[in-house]
Formats: C-alpha cells, sequence, structure tokens
C-alpha cells in the first residue's frame, strides 16, 4: 500500500487535504477546478517525498489482527488508486461528496438499474448513447425485469412527463447533450419536476459530453451523475472507466441508494484496476486546460461547418443559431461561465455578456463535440474517409480529434426506424474536435467537406 495514497473514504467536500507542508483545509472550498483536479488524492508520499502517488497492484492487505487493518482488505473492495481518483473525481464534480469508480460506464449504467430493483420503472430521454439504449432494452427489460419509457424530455412538457412518471417509477434518466444528436434538456425543470412528484424519482444525468468543467448536474438538482471516464475525464484514449457521482445524501431514500451503490460496486466487482485508476487521476489533472481547448476548436469547426452549403444541419448548443442556445448559456457550470466571460469574450469576441443571464452574441465554448448533417449516406461516408486529422473511430473525448458515423458504428443497435425518428440519419456525422492547432483542423474539415461535395446525390 502506498503511503502516499490518501486513506480515507472518498467523501469529500469540494476541498482537498494537506499537501506538503503548507495545509489548504483552512479554505475547503475556496480552491478553484484545476487546483482540485491537480490536488485531491494526490499528496507527497511521506516517507520518499514522491510528488506522484505510485501504482497499490497489492491485491490483499496486511493485518495487524483480525479485523484490524489500515483501511484496506482486498482491492475489489477498495484500493487506494481508486481511492483516490474518487476523492478527485468527488470534488470536480460540483456539489459532489462521494464518488464511486466502475471498470466502465457501462458497468456504472449496470450497477445503477440493478439497485433499482426488479420491478422498478426508469423513464429516461429517449435520444440516448448506443450503450445505454442496449442496456436499458435488451438487459434491463428482457433480463431484470425493468419497466423502461422512453421519451422525448427535450421539449419539457410538464403534463407529458407527470403522465409518464408512475408509482413504480424509481430514476429518471437523462443525457444532456444527448449523444449524438446534442439535445440538451433542462435539467433544473425535470428535477423539479421529478422531485415535486408523489413517487419521488431520483434524477441521473450523464453529464460524459460536457465533463464537470463545462457542467455541474447536481447544482442544478441531479441525484447522480454518470461519467464514462474513458472520454474527457482520462482524456488520453487509453483506459476504459466510469463513475457516479453523488451529493450529500439528504433524505433517507437518497442515502439507501447511495449504500446500495458501494454494496454492488463491490458485489459485482465492476471495478476498474489500479493502474487504470493512476492513468485517470493523471489525465484528469489537465481537464480544465484542455475542456478549453476543445470547446474552442469545436466552436470555431462549427462555424465552419455551418457556413458550408452542403451541411444541411449542424448541431452545437454554443452556437448562437442553435434552438437551445440560451438554456445552454444557462446550463454552464460557474466556472466555465467566468472563465468564458472574462478571457474568451473580450479576447476573441471584443465583448462580454450583456447580463450574467442572457448569451452572448457569436457563441461560445461548450465543450468539444459537435454533429452535423450531410445529404446522403454517400456524402457521409466520403467526408470520414478523406479527412488526414479526424481519424474515423469510435469513442470521443481523447486529446486527438475522431470523427465517427452513428447510423452504422455507435447506434448501429438501435433499429433504423428509431434511429431515424431520433435524427440519427444516415447522413448523420459526429466529430470529438481535439485540441490540436485549430487551423490545422479547419483545413482537414474543409478539404473532406470539398470531397464530399463531388458525390452525385442518388
Amino acid at each position: 500500500m502506498s503511503p502516499a495514497l490518501d486513506l480515507k473514504p472518498a467523501v469529500v467536500t469540494n476541498g482537498h487535504h494537506t499537501n506538503g507542508v503548507t495545509s489548504l483545509k483552512q479554505k475547503p472550498r475556496s480552491d478553484g477546478f484545476s487546483t482540485l483536479s491537480v490536488h485531491v488524492g494526490s499528496s507527497p508520499d511521506p516517507s520518499t517525498g514522491a510528488v506522484i502517488p505510485s501504482i497499490s497492484l497489492s491485491t490483499t492487505y496486511a493485518q495487524s489482527a483480525p479485523g484490524q487493518h489500515k483501511g484496506f482488505e482486498y482491492s475489489r473492495s477498495d484500493n487506494p488508486n481508486r481511492n483516490a481518483l474518487e476523492k478527485m473525481l468527488a470534488s470536480i464534480e460540483k456539489g459532489g461528496e462521494e464518488a464511486l469508480a466502475f471498470g466502465s460506464g457501462s458497468a456504472a449504467t449496470g450497477v445503477v438499474v440493478q439497485a433499482l430493483g426488479s420491478g422498478a420503472h426508469v423513464l429516461s430521454v429517449n435520444d440516448v448513447y448506443g450503450g445505454t439504449y442496449r442496456y436499458l432494452k435488451r438487459v434491463a427489460s428482457e433480463i431484470q425485469s425493468v419497466e423502461v419509457t422512453l421519451l422525448d424530455l427535450e421539449r419539457v412538457d410538464e403534463d407529458l412527463i407527470r403522465e409518464n412518471i408512475r408509482e413504480n417509477t424509481k430514476l429518471i434518466w437523462l443525457e444532456s447533450p444527448t449523444n449524438p444528436t446534442l439535445k440538451l434538456m433542462d435539467v433544473a425543470r425535470i428535477a423539479q419536476i421529478a422531485h415535486s412528484h408523489p413517487s419521488q424519482p431520483l434524477l441521473l444525468v450523464d453529464n460524459t459530453f460536457l465533463s464537470p468543467f463545462y457542467s455541474s448536474p447536481l447544482q442544478l438538482g441531479a441525484d447522480v451523475v454518470l461519467h464514462s471516464l474513458t472520454k474527457y475525464v482520462n482524456g488520453h484514449s487509453d483506459v476504459v472507466m466510469g463513475a457516479l457521482i453523488l451529493p450529500a445524501s439528504s433524505t433517507p431514500q437518497t442515502r439507501a441508494f447511495r449504500d446500495k451503490l458501494r454494496f454492488l460496486q463491490n458485489a459485482t466487482g465492476a471495478v476498474p484496476s489500479p493502474y487504470d485508476s493512476w492513468l485517470a487521476q493523471r489525465g484528469a489533472k489537465t481537464l480544465a486546460l484542455r475542456m478549453r481547448q476543445h470547446g474552442l476548436n469545436a466552436l470555431k469547426v462549427a462555424k465552419l461547418l455551418k457556413s458550408h452549403p452542403l451541411v444541411e444541419e449542424v448541431m452545437y448548443p454554443g452556437l448562437e443559431s442553435n434552438k437551445r442556445y440560451d438554456l445552454a448559456w444557462r446550463s454552464l457550470s460557474a466556472h466555465a461561465r467566468k472563465w468564458i466571460e472574462e478571457d474568451v469574450l473580450l479576447r476573441d469576441f471584443h465583448h462580454s455578456s450583456s447580463s450574467p443571464s442572457s448569451p452572448p452574441e457569436g457563441g461560445f465554448p461548450f465543450s468539444g463535440m459537435t454533429s452535423f448533417r450531410l445529404p446522403t449516406h454517400a456524402h457521409a461516408v466520403a467526408f470520414l474517409t478523406s479527412t488526414r486529422l479526424f481519424t474515423l473511430a469510435e469513442s470521443l473525448g481523447g486529446v486527438e480529434s475522431l470523427a465517427e458515423h452513428p447510423a452504422s458504428m455507435t447506434h448501429s443497435g438501435i433499429p433504423k426506424e428509431e434511429r431515424e425518428a431520433l435524427g440519427i440519419t444516415d447522413g448523420l456525422v459526429r466529430l470529438s474536435v481535439g485540441i490540436e492547432d485549430v487551423a490545422d483542423l479547419l483545413d482537414d474539415v474543409r478539404q473532406a467537406l470539398e470531397k464530399s461535395a463531388r458525390v452525385e446525390s442518388a
């Protein structure tokens, strides 16, 4: 066991522990996003002075007497590296108190549904990640006797939502923005509806697309936040991992749910390795720096796409033309908005927002994901096979730019009729805009669009 790692349970209050000689506990909530991501769960080794925590590969830990140990018994139940990662995650997901790390985002999804119990009902946004759709429809519904309703929750019709919340509805599942059409949910409004309903369903928000940098769903009223850490939090396309982050439990219902999640994390063994935990924690130290560049680059790519005559539609909530532009601005985390107002707008656009509640003119960074629609499947294929820097591959959120065709890749498991109803047409392309020099990315998109434009429509 590495003495460099904090050995207390992974419960924090968005502050961090003593690092070296100077104690920062006096102001537990004053530290900024990057300070927390760098320092929480990562103190120098008191025996060697090593600044970076070592990797604890041991599967078992010595006990001084039966049942007496230093916080660790068996690595599936808890591990110093996973413990450190969970502390850091709880600190940067604003409003978080406890985090649980899993071997994948799908594993986290599975544990959430298991915790609801058979006979439960889940109300989910209909435009979800293909893996979430697969789990809800093929596993939860067919194997675990969980009822699932898929509903368009982008347009918040309170009466319609209330009509679909049943007596046994235990959870409302949101993605915001959705994958791949970037539909934006009014998390605060849906949280209000859920918490005022007699059934009191919990609200889960998959925050993978925005990361803890651009959005803080717990502060908008969510009860659970899910991340595929594989994506932006790790950020280097070399780890598969997921996490759940929960706020302070204020009711017996939420406390019982948190306890069940922690129990199932251990009982199902759906845990990440120490090495993957170490890698994800290292990646998260630069999360704010990366997310800023992802957002700046994606905004410029989205504007280029918007201006091209071949492109039928661009999906990026940070574009002024987006129908949910006002909501995107209201949905920003406090730290992301502060950066945009104090740095981006004044530097790049030479103006600021007219008021704290109104969005700026000209657009603003809103993570690194954008999707766009071309006329046909052939146009999409021509674009995807012509890029130089955008690699044709699934996944997202790494430092490198990726492009994919949802209808035949990430969302191919959804029936064609349902895909098309959701807007996942054969001409839809999804981009994960990386942190490369933006001029190079723009040149790559231009030349790929030129080649795509040569395709004759059928």
